[in-house]
């Protein structure tokens, strides 16, 4: 039996009071032809049938782990230890969708909380929420935010942003009246790519949206860019794609940001196609209040036991509705789980130890990328990710390698389309990559030349 309880009189009254004529005027900006799509699928087939015709399917791709693998750009492959997996699998925490009803998930609540702890520490921030969809929502919820705090409009966004998150921000902000600043990349500079950054800001400005390190691999001091946002009443954001980096460079807090977002699916979390993944999201106490998302507590109960609780919900579920500071829904819980899981294994020690091999390993890299005739390495600072300026385009070297096996990384061109960044090349080293990985890498490379 269906439930409709809506009239037609109903229907043509909530249509009228959005301003639309028909239910069909809200799905305008989706191209027709990805609307109602032709797909071509037999009505039913077997189980065994559908398993082999998608494990066909699979086969086409080329797995990360089974060929030199180079690629970064916003994922990492890094290798996540089989108790993460194991762990998250038990029944009580693959279950555990989100705590609705706080008071009976204090097992969910607590490893919550045990995640805030371990972001606020990595980040250098006094808080941090129960985590995110991804690193590019929580960058444009921390635009938001900024505006929320500073009751300006103008969002500066550093060339160093990764070209995927500018453009989510952009997308959130498109019926706002904000206006969004986005600045040139300059892989060859990031100096100039910084002090532009600066010039930028004005008194009209939220806040100032820089990545460390940057997309192109360049390590960063943002003390700089903090002070001169500051000046202007304006937010630094710090945006992070490699978590891992954080086990061995200075924190974004302590070089002044006042939001600290990112994407943490380096920690406990595999690849995965590209999803599902983490958004970490941290600030300071006297902006908490204005932070997205949902806070975890620690306190006691009645006979004065150890215990956790939702501190802050002021999202939209919690009857906040238009007055919500965010419209996420949800956080990653598993995904988060994994982070918190992969954290513990690791300890302080372990993650130094790890960040350690990762720049390692992207040393290693860059002097192999140095010798080979025709390649110039645009980075003097970096952790575990470099960019080349090579003597051709950038793509067509991409393709030549991927046919003989290797992933070498990430055109720019794809990433800042028209930017005459064409003959640029981003290439990621983390602890996975080894010495006969990078040896193929630079050999083909002079094949390929």
């Amino acid at each position: 039996m269906r439930y409709l309880p809506l009239t037609g009189a109903d229907r043509e009254a909530m249509l009228a009071k959005i301003g639309v004529r028909h239910v069909d005027d809200l799905f305008k900006d989706v191209p027709s032809d990805v609307l109602n799509p032709t797909i071509d699928l037999p009505r039913h087939k077997s189980e065994l049938e559908v398993e082999r015709y998608l494990s066909r399917l699979a086969a086409k791709n080329t797995v990360a782990g089974t060929v030199p693998f180079f690629v970064g750009a916003g994922a990492y492959k890094h290798h996540v230890p089989a108790t993460v997996d194991h762990m998250i699998q038990r029944g009580e925490f693959l279950t555990a969708y989100t705590p609705y009803q706080p008071e009976i998930a204090q097992g969910t609540l607590q490893y919550i909380f045990e995640f805030q702890t371990q972001v606020a520490q990595l980040t250098g921030m006094d808080v941090a929420n129960a985590s995110m969809y991804d690193g590019s929502t929580a960058t444009a919820e921390a635009v938001l935010m900024a505006r929320r705090v500073t009751r300006k409009k103008k969002a500066v966004l550093a060339g160093s942003l990764h070209a995927h998150y500018k453009a989510v921000v952009e997308t959130t902000t498109q019926y706002t009246d904000d206006e969004i600043v986005c600045l040139t990349p300059m892989p060859a500079d990031p100096e100039a790519e910084l002090q532009a950054a600066i010039d930028a800001i004005d008194d009209a400005t939220s806040c100032v949206v820089v990545q460390n390190p940057g997309v192109f691999g360049h390590v960063l001091d943002l003390t700089k860019v903090a002070e001169a946002a500051h000046a202007k009443k304006a937010l630094l954001i710090v945006v992070v794609t490699e978590v891992m980096s954080l086990g061995l460079i200075k924190s974004p807090g302590e070089m002044g940001a006042d939001i600290v977002v990112g994407e943490g699916q380096s920690i406990g979390n595999g690849l995965n196609f590209g999803g599902p993944y983490l958004g970490l999201f941290a600030t300071n106490d006297k902006l908490v209040r204005q932070m997205p998302g949902r806070l975890c507590g620690e306190t006691v109960d009645a006979d004065g036991k150890r215990g956790f609780v939702l501190t802050l919900s002021t999202r939209e579920q919690h009857i906040r509705r238009e007055k919500a500071t965010s419209n996420i829904c949800t956080n990653s819980g598993l995904c988060a789980l994994a982070f918190t899981i992969h954290m513990t294994l690791l300890g302080e020690a372990g993650l130094r130890g790890v960040a350690k091999a990762n720049h390692k390993a992207a040393y290693d890299l860059k002097a192999a990328m140095a010798s080979v005739p025709g390649v110039e390495v645009l980075n003097q600072t970096f952790f575990n990710e470099i960019t080349l300026k090579l003597p051709v385009a950038a793509r067509a070297v991409v393709d030549t390698l991927a046919d003989r096996g290797i992933l070498a990384g990430v055109p720019a061109s794809r990433l800042y389309p028209g930017e005459g960044l064409d003959d640029i090349l981003i290439m990621a080293a983390t602890e996975t990559v080894t010495a006969d990985d990078i040896q193929a890498l630079a050999a083909a490379l002079k094949e390929a030349f």
